[in-house]
């Protein structure tokens, strides 16, 4: 138990430069906390001490921010940084060195039934606001954008950004621009001035007055 309490401790000392000291984090960091008392939560609910179970994560979700389902099941040295506003549904799975940052939801769609939230592989970051719906699976190494919502599997060693998230980096290649948590590509954007630019094409084609002029100040 306490080498547990230990590595917890140590793997929020490593990813966040503001945390100054053991006792800083052992007694005032929400994420800290609130992953310490799912732990016994998913203790007393395996043991099927329902009721107890779920007062423990409530009353984690009251004091921390956090709302984790006490049946969800979180790996080792997972840092949830800020906490605020952060739900993992009940069926979530989540592996070992993940980092998940305020706003996060591994929620469900609504439609599925039995395993309905995603599993998270190992060594995944997932930013501010993401969505992660469904019984996805996000593979290893990979970084969820800020903000993005994943509604499909992605690959290990993958940069997803975007509404629905899409891959802009895979296995260190680019395939559009990186991860940055500013300058995140709008794909429905994309998708708009691609459209654009086809039904310019057309118009033209058809011998439209469309003029360059206006099709400069649409861009």
């Amino acid at each position: 138990m306490f080498d547990r309490l230990k590595e917890d401790i140590t793997c929020v000392r490593n990813r966040d430069p503001a945390a100054r000291s053991l006792f800083e984090v052992l007694f005032l960091y929400p994420g800290f906390r609130a992953i310490r008392m799912h732990r016994t939560a998913n203790w007393f609910y395996r043991h099927r001490f329902f009721f107890i179970a779920r007062w423990i994560s409530q009353r984690a979700s009251r004091k921390t921010g956090v709302e984790i389902h006490p049946a969800a099941k979180i790996g080792r040295r997972v840092f949830i940084d800020h906490g605020t506003g952060v739900v993992i549904g009940e069926t979530a799975e989540v592996g070992d060195d993940v980092t998940i940052y305020q706003g996060v939801t591994l929620g469900g769609t609504g439609k599925e039934l039995g395993k309905r939230h995603p599993t998270i592989g190992n060594n995944v970051m997932i930013g501010s606001g993401a969505k992660v719906l469904g019984p996805v699976i996000i593979g290893d190494n990979t970084k969820i954008a800020s903000g993005a919502v994943v509604l499909r599997n992605i690959p290990e060693n993958c940069t997803a950004v975007g509404v629905p998230a899409k891959i802009v980096k895979r296995d260190g290649v680019r395939i559009d621009d990186d991860l940055d948590q500013i300058d995140i590509p709008d794909p429905v954007a994309q998708e708009l001035a691609s459209l654009r630019r086809e039904i310019y094409k057309l118009k033209k084609s058809m011998g439209s007055s469309a003029k360059t002029e206006d099709y400069n100040e649409d861009f």
